[in-house]
């Protein structure tokens, strides 16, 4: 039987362990975002998070497999935050026109945040880095499902009943995803972009009227 002292400094041990984790990832996000893959090393990593050779290689054994769970780290607590905001305009606008343009804000400037940028230096870099592609394949996929999947939740069942919703939602991604690539070399405000009010009146046409 673990001892009471054992067994607090196991606690302590995993928290710093944990600790040292979250540095290194949140590191290699600032690194991923301010400076692109290529600046992206393990050693500015190792510095800018204060610590040793051995305590990242012990995390994370190559860079690719630390690039792309920093990605993952920094798209998670978005898609979190994304997940919060959708509830308020749900709570504030419960159906109706104002609900879907509202969401379909919120989705489109998802694709103008950090997360978004770190992801994109990563899916350029996979074409020529095999290692970072295989890092990577299964953790967009499974990405790729919780973005679904609070899409889903951020619109709600009446309009995820409707038979035309997951057209509609995958033409949003995909059509946004697109879209947004051309910001990397045309910085503008993506609030005024023209075809976020074609993509809101969309939805409406499609999602509030029932075949």
């Amino acid at each position: 039987m673990i001892s009471e002292a054992a067994a607090g400094y196991q606690a302590r041990r995993d928290e710093q362990r944990e600790d040292s984790r979250r540095r290194i990832l949140d590191a290699a996000v600032d690194c991923l975002i301010e400076g692109g893959f290529a600046n992206a090393t393990t050693l500015r990593i190792q510095t800018r998070a204060g610590i040793s050779r051995g305590g990242l290689l012990h995390h994370f054994p190559s860079r690719g497999a630390l690039l792309v769970a920093a990605s993952e780290h920094l798209a998670r607590q978005r898609l979190a935050s994304t997940k919060e905001q959708a509830e308020q305009i749900a709570r504030a606008h419960p159906a109706g026109p104002e609900r879907l343009t509202r969401m379909v804000e919120l989705m489109w400037s998802s694709f103008h945040e950090p997360h978004w940028w770190a992801a994109l230096e990563l899916w350029t870099a996979s074409r020529t880095h095999e290692d970072i592609a295989a890092a990577l394949r299964p953790v967009e996929r499974h990405l790729g499902a919780i973005v679904r999947d609070t899409t889903d939740a951020m619109f709600g069942p009446v309009y995820v009943s409707h038979p035309r919703y997951r057209q509609l939602r995958e033409l949003l991604l995909n059509s946004m995803r697109g879209l947004a690539l051309t910001y990397a070399f045309d910085r503008r405000d993506p609030a005024q972009d023209q075809n976020l009010g074609a993509w809101k009146d969309l939805v409406i046409a499609m999602l509030e009227t029932h075949d």
